[in-house]
C-alpha cells in the first residue's frame, strides 16, 4: 500500500505533468485541419487502424470514404461490417489481388489507375469526412502510379478532408507530405509460426 509520503509525491509529480500537459496543448493554435496520415511499416495493423479511425468518424455522425487498390479478391469482415452503415460509408473495392497473383502488370497499372479516379472522385465530394486509401503505397511501391501526381493530388485535398494512407514501404515523398506518419513495426507475428490467415484477425 502507498504509505502518505509516496501519495505526496505522486500526487505533486502528477501536478508538475498536468501543467506540462496543459501548456503544450495550449500552445496549439489550429483549431482544425484536414490530415494526410500514413499507416506504413511491416507490422500488421495498418488497414485495422485506419478502419478504426474510420469508425470513429462515424460515431461523431461524419460520412467516410474507402478505396482498395489491392485487396479485393475475396471478401473481408470489415467491408461486411461497414455495409451495416449504408450510404454513411462509401466502399469501392477496386483491387484484384496482391500482384504475385495477377502476375499481370499492365493489368495491376491499369487497376491501379481506376481506383485512384474514384479515389479523387472521393475527395471531391464534400459529404465525405475521411477517406481511407488502403493499400496505396503497395501501388506507388510497384510504380503502378505516378508518385508526384499522387503526391501532388493528396497536398492539394480539401482542406477539411482526412486522408488515411496505407501499406508497406511508404515512399519518402509521401512521408515528407504527410502531417501524420505511424510506422508499426514487426516483434512477432503468429505467420511465421505456421499458423494461417485467421477469420476475424486477418480478414
Amino acid at each position: 500500500m502507498p504509505t502518505p509520503d509516496d501519495t505526496a509525491r505522486h500526487k505533486r509529480k502528477m501536478e508538475n505533468r498536468k501543467a506540462v500537459q496543459d501548456a503544450e496543448v495550449a500552445s496549439k493554435t489550429i483549431a482544425e485541419k484536414g490530415l494526410l496520415i500514413v499507416n506504413t511499416g511491416p507490422g500488421k495493423g495498418k488497414s485495422t487502424a485506419a478502419f478504426g479511425l474510420a469508425l470513429r468518424m462515424l460515431g461523431h455522425g461524419r460520412r467516410v470514404g474507402v478505396v482498395q487498390f489491392i485487396k479485393g479478391a475475396w471478401g473481408t469482415g470489415e467491408r461486411d461490417a461497414f455495409a451495416a452503415f449504408g450510404e454513411r460509408v462509401v466502399w469501392r473495392t477496386m483491387g484484384e489481388g496482391f500482384t504475385w497473383e495477377t502476375q499481370d502488370l499492365q493489368r495491376d497499372i491499369a487497376a491501379a489507375g481506376r481506383a485512384f479516379e474514384v479515389a479523387k472522385e472521393l475527395m471531391a465530394d464534400a459529404s465525405i469526412s475521411l477517406l481511407v486509401l488502403d493499400e496505396l503505397n503497395i501501388a506507388l511501391r510497384y510504380n503502378y502510379l505516378d508518385l508526384a501526381m499522387v503526391v501532388e493530388t493528396l497536398r492539394n485535398r480539401r482542406d477539411d478532408l482526412h486522408i488515411v494512407v496505407t501499406g508497406r514501404n511508404a515512399k519518402p515523398e509521401l512521408i515528407e507530405a504527410a502531417d501524420l506518419v505511424t510506422d508499426m513495426g514487426a516483434v512477432k507475428h503468429h505467420f511465421a509460426a505456421g499458423v494461417k490467415a485467421q477469420q476475424g484477425i486477418e480478414f
